[in-house]
């Protein structure tokens, strides 16, 4: 029996997605602040203090340590709660932060658990259980790029994760090894092994321009890749903004803009 709240949802849209998530009444989606879009009338919201999950510590010291961990992967303290408190169905939708697609996650089907990035999580079922993991070996923490701390999704209910540009599934076989940029991980079933490894040779760490680092995933699951970290993302729009572009000041000046339709 499924300990988790049952909802059907749809997913709608191409490339600004957001997911549309029906309820029966007393059903219960669990969001991150500034997630929600829309919802119909008889849905109640609440503010909850964590992940609003049945955990197993329960005292207040407990619960404490649990909604604090949320702070080490960039998330609030706090959840919000949408309650379909009538007595037909109701719709309530959420929506994506920046260009991408949401990958539906059913727990149930995956193992119980599942890891993400630690900014992937957009929302879930009531129940769902969202702590952090730790990799194991130091060089993860100290090379991994994103970070060694990511978000680890647990019970049997569905939860929706956000990835940036386009998503592709990776099946792994029982020990069948991929390399991958650690920023185009979205996550991974908690059975695939995950380290950091070195990329060799003094060529690749002074001129490779992608980093001297990059994860190792090694089966049996499943892994999902990103195109565009958001972290790659904010770096370029970082750099066109901050430097002066090599056409700024030339003879042609803005007409070399408007030659290159950056400017009409």
């Amino acid at each position: 029996m499924l300990q988790n709240h049952e909802i059907d949802y749809q997913i709608i849209g191409e490339e600004m997605q957001y997911v549309e998530i029906e309820l029966d009444p007393m059903e219960t989606a669990m969001a991150e602040a500034g997630s929600f879009m829309m919802m119909e009338d008889g849905i109640q919201m609440e503010t909850v203090f964590g992940d609003g999950s049945q955990q197993a510590n329960n005292s207040i010291f407990g619960k404490l340590m649990n909604a604090g961990k949320r702070l080490l992967v960039g998330q609030s303290l706090f959840m919000t709660a949408f309650t379909n408190v009538g007595q037909d169905k109701k719709k309530v939708s959420f929506a994506a932060p920046y260009p991408g697609k949401i990958i539906p996650l059913n727990l149930a089907r995956l193992g119980n658990r599942a890891i993400c990035q630690k900014d992937a999580f957009l929302c879930a079922a009531k129940g769902v259980s969202i702590g952090i993991e730790f990799q194991k070996k130091l060089g993860t923490g100290s090379f991994g790029g994103e970070g060694f701390i990511m978000e680890k999704l647990e019970g049997d209910g569905m939860c929706f994760v956000h990835a940036g540009g386009h998503v592709t599934e990776k099946v792994l076989q029982p020990g069948e090894r991929i390399k991958i940029d650690t920023g185009c991980i979205v996550g991974f079933t908690g059975a695939v092994e995950y380290d950091i490894e070195y990329v060799g040779g003094v060529r690749n760490a002074m001129f490779g321009g992608d980093g001297v680092f990059f994860a190792t995933l090694r089966g049996p699951g499943t892994v999902w890749i990103q195109t565009l970290p958001i972290s790659r993302l904010a770096h370029r729009i970082l750099m066109y903004g901050t430097f002066k572009q090599k056409e700024e000041g030339s003879i042609l000046g803005g007409l070399g803009n408007m030659i290159d339709g950056d400017q009409w």
